[in-house]
């Protein structure tokens, strides 16, 4: 850490960032120096050429400066960018290996925790990143410790899951030297929001999700959450929630609008979607891993769902040819 009378906390942006995350990790910090009536935090952002920098919703932002010219400083996070680029951030990673040797901290906001293990330095530590992203990080780190909580704090190591939960990060921070848990406090208050402590998870519970609805579609609907790989009958769910077949095909027409076998295959869908457009695991290892017995039912049920293949789809959707 560098011996000075405040805190210079850098954020690297690369292309297509999340604007959102920046502006949550970077207003906590305004907002401090506010409250103390100094400049107790300096927030630099940092790319890597002078250039403005477009965010993943087409906003350019213009770094202050290049990391070329960065400087030193206390900590430093990275804002992933949507979708994780497979090539292009060499200077990136070198970059974060020398504020490393310097002493920083490290910081991965959103899919910065990516950009932190393609440098090596996540080793031993344990660390998020939004839950989207996180079998790719596991595919290509498979020794890397990854949770599913909000944000980590890891000694020297500060990671998050994008959207607003750097708002939870950085309030945390400041609840540190040279903040106070009484400054976290009112900036949590002038943000509006509420402090969410790292134990809490990323995903809302599907219970939550559905309020509202029937307590035994709920419990079928998280049975058929936890069971894609060999997925359940609806007599084997009906028999386990106690109730017959025909009664738990009626709760779901009345409360989903389809039955049961019907939103199953949606989940086991949309799970085998997010896999093939997030990692780059093979379509048969995906197909298996949600429960279709062979390529050829997966991919037409793909095709009904989505207009198109799954390689069509991870084609257009990642740019691959």
């Amino acid at each position: 850490m560098m011996n000075t009378r405040h805190q210079r906390f850098g954020f690297l942006v690369v292309p297509n960032f999340s604007l959102i995350a920046l502006s949550s990790a970077v207003d906590p910090l305004r907002l401090a120096n506010g409250v103390l009536e100094r400049k107790a935090y300096e927030f630099v952002v940092v790319a890597a050429t002078a250039e403005p920098v477009p965010s993943s919703d087409g906003i350019r932002v213009m770094p202050d400066c290049a990391i070329a010219q960065s400087g030193e400083f206390d900590a430093v996070f990275v804002i992933g960018p949507n979708p994780l680029p497979r090539l292009g951030y060499r200077e990136s990673t070198a970059w974060l290996r020398r504020m490393a040797a310097q002493g920083a901290a490290l910081g991965g906001i959103d899919t910065g925790s990516y950009f932190l293990a393609k440098a090596g330095l996540l080793a031993g530590y344990r660390c998020t990143i939004h839950w989207e992203d996180r079998d790719a990080l596991l595919e290509d780190f498979p020794g890397i410790e990854v949770s599913d909580q909000l944000f980590e704090i890891d000694r020297d190591r500060y990671t998050c899951s994008g959207g607003i939960s750097p708002l939870d990060l950085m309030t945390t921070l400041l609840s540190r030297p040279p903040g106070s848990r009484s400054l976290a406090e009112q900036v949590t208050d002038l943000l509006v929001a509420q402090r969410r402590s790292p134990d809490e998870k990323q995903v809302v519970p599907l219970r939550h999700r559905l309020s509202g609805s029937h307590p035994l579609v709920v419990s079928a609907l998280e049975m058929m959450e936890n069971n894609l790989e060999e997925p359940l009958s609806p007599v084997e769910i009906a028999d386990y929630l106690g109730i017959s077949r025909r009664q738990l095909e009626r709760l779901f027409g009345e409360q989903l609008g389809m039955s049961p076998a019907r939103k199953y295959l949606q989940l086991r869908l949309e799970r085998a979607r997010l896999a093939l457009l997030r990692s780059t695991r093979a379509p048969e290892d995906i197909a298996q891993s949600t429960g279709f017995v062979s390529m050829p039912h997966f991919i037409t049920r793909y095709r009904e769902a989505y207009g198109c293949t799954p390689a069509a789809d991870r084609a257009r959707r990642c740019g691959t040819p």
